[in-house]
């Protein structure tokens, strides 16, 4: 059964008896007309251009307190030469930049589909984790690469307490800036937004080790600063590790299983179901998509059947968060000796 949404009206759209409208429905019915709305299954885009202002905001916000440490360490670079503080204060700023991709990707994904990206533009979200990750390794390796030559040419750090000051405010607004795209990104659920703040939060550890590296200098140890930039960097190749594993699990459609076992929770309760056969869960950017086969009486009516179809999508659209879209279809319940109809597709599940 296709699309069983897409004849449904949710009862608080018709409220107005027929007659003159009162000026609250007129109003009403202007803002109907001029803001992005829709009753179809795969055009509910209210939920998602909300997260996807969510998400500008958040990228908005973090590249202006990035931008501002960033240039309150330029400050202290100019006044100290650190080469430390420099590379900080460029990593600071080329995180501070990764919000560009991302920015891209939000708007692409506020898109209508079209009939050649009939899904939409979300994935535009993956792709801009593939850059994030793809910075965080590169950080990685400049980390590595700058201890180690710190640690073959020990060089004098001048200034420290200048130094360490920059080093605290680099710290404070990365791991601000990255528990804000995190709990941003997990609530809409994108996983480039998380990927993304946890790039941050490796800059700030990278803040860090200018820190204890300018300490160790001024206790005398030439060697602390290219030491602790090994462990950064080792540090740094964990959330690696973590972002990949999001960003690449989201790029294989991955899904939490607890989410498909509420949806088959909810899908079992609906009246009219008599089992819930094949389930899938997709994300498409932070939006999720759910196509699922439900069996029920053979008996019933088309419109019957298409009525279960709707009551199932509403309660998996209230029920499993971040769901704008469900494509429903109705199996009958089989009977003794009758043949299975699908019989005739299994020659295409085998090619």
């Amino acid at each position: 059964m296709s699309d069983p949404h897409r004849n449904h009206r949710h009862p608080h759209h018709d409220e107005h008896a027929p007659g003159r409208p009162s000026p609250a429905g007129r109003w009403h019915r202007l803002a109907h007309r001029l803001t992005p709305h829709s009753h179809e299954s795969a055009d509910k885009l209210d939920p998602a251009l909300e997260s996807s202002a969510r998400g500008l905001r958040a990228l908005w916000v973090s590249l202006t307190v990035l931008g501002a440490t960033a240039a309150a360490q330029a400050v202290v670079v100019v006044a100290s030469g650190s080469v430390a503080l420099l590379g900080d204060t460029v990593h600071n700023a080329a995180d501070a930049l990764t919000a560009v991709p991302l920015g891209v990707a939000f708007v692409l994904g506020r898109r209508a589909a079209t009939r050649r990206f009939t899904y939409g533009y979300g994935r535009a979200e993956d792709l801009a984790g593939i850059v994030i990750v793809l910075t965080i390794a590169a950080s990685a390796v400049l980390t590595g690469w700058t201890a180690v030559d710190r640690l073959l040419d020990p060089r004098p750090v001048s200034h420290v307490p200048a130094v360490a000051v920059a080093a605290v405010v680099g710290f404070a607004g990365n791991e601000w800036v990255a528990r804000y795209r995190i709990r941003v990104g997990r609530e809409i659920g994108s996983a480039a937004l998380v990927a993304d703040g946890l790039h941050a939060r490796t800059d700030g550890c990278t803040s860090l080790a200018v820190l204890l590296g300018a300490g160790g200098a001024a206790l005398g140890w030439r060697l602390a600063d290219p030491v602790v930039g090994l462990a950064i960097t080792a540090a740094i190749v964990l959330v690696l590790r973590d972002a990949a594993r999001e960003v690449f699990r989201r790029l294989m459609d991955a899904v939490d299983p607890a989410l498909v076992d509420r949806a088959e929770h909810v899908l079992g309760e609906v009246a009219g179901v008599r089992g819930v056969g094949e389930l899938r869960l997709r994300w498409i950017g932070h939006r999720l998509r759910a196509e699922v086969a439900l069996v029920v009486d053979g008996e019933v009516t088309v419109r019957q059947a298409h009525r279960i179809a709707v009551e199932a999508e509403h309660a998996l659209l209230h029920a499993v968060p971040r769901l704008t879209a469900a494509l429903v279809h109705a199996d009958p319940e089989p009977v003794p000796g009758e043949t299975d109809p699908h019989l005739v597709l299994a020659h295409h599940a085998t090619a």
